[in-house]
């Protein structure tokens, strides 16, 4: 028996039509689960492949990015990721399934964009055994000093004004953990200042991050946030 013959789900044989048009399905069962799966594509196994930065999941988390720094996470619907990404949105919906979790997908791989590049620049200095030296070049991470560091604190911007309204994304957004802050005071406390590293460290990172957002905004200027950094670090005393 011919293939086209069988039905297009469970391949069983098809009764013949008669007259008009020819079926493509044995049943009205048959009918709902191919119009289920073309409502409800499957998604590729979980977790990035080895060729991520080629792959379409890339181009589409790519396209977040550009919506959510030009114009903010509101104008990122489907549609628009879509025709931003050069995709079709069934391509989107294949990749992701949910624009929810696109936005996590994306706001992650962000983060692991950032750690690798300011592990890079960190490890190219010429003496990380000063900790004021990587005191300082970490709380920088957070300043908006290069094409990539102010592109990523737009979206990272456009993602917390979009956690004020969006439970959702809010649970993901903000961590009950503070990876970064951690970090700090441990510098803190590992150059010996007579200080409360915790506090410190906690003022250190909100207060850089402020200065990072009235850089962005063009309020300071590069000099003027470097010489208030200098002057907070001069304050601890560091060894």
């Amino acid at each position: 028996m011919r293939d086209e013959k069988r039905c297009r789900v469970c391949r069983d044989p098809l009764r013949s039509a008669g007259r008009g048009r020819r079926p493509v399905y044995c049943s009205r069962a048959c009918q709902a689960k191919a119009y289920r799966r073309r409502k409800n594509p499957p998604l590729p196994p979980e977790g990035p492949s080895a060729e991520e930065p080629l792959t379409r999941r890339r181009q589409v988390v790519e396209a977040v990015w550009r919506i959510a720094a030009e114009r903010g996470l509101e104008n990122a619907s489907i549609r628009e990721i879509a025709a931003t990404a050069g995709v079709s949105t069934r391509v989107v919906q294949y990749y992701f399934g949910s624009k929810h979790k696109l936005l996590v997908t994306a706001l992650r791989m962000l983060h692991r964009d950032n750690e690798r590049r300011a592990t890079t620049r960190i490890q190219a200095l010429p003496d990380v055994s000063d900790p004021k030296v990587l005191l300082r070049a970490t709380l920088e991470e957070l300043l908006p000093l290069d094409d990539e560091r102010r592109s990523a604190l737009r979206v990272f911007t456009a993602y917390y004004a979009r956690s004020l309204t969006d439970r959702a994304l809010a649970e993901v957004f903000l961590s009950d953990s503070h990876p970064l802050e951690d970090l700090v005071a441990a510098l803190i406390a590992a150059a010996g200042a007579p200080l409360n590293a915790a506090h410190e460290a906690d003022l250190l990172v909100a207060g850089v991050t402020g200065l990072g957002l009235d850089l962005l905004h063009g309020r300071r200027t590069t000099a003027e946030v470097r010489r208030t950094v200098d002057y907070h670090l001069d304050r601890l005393n560091l060894g």
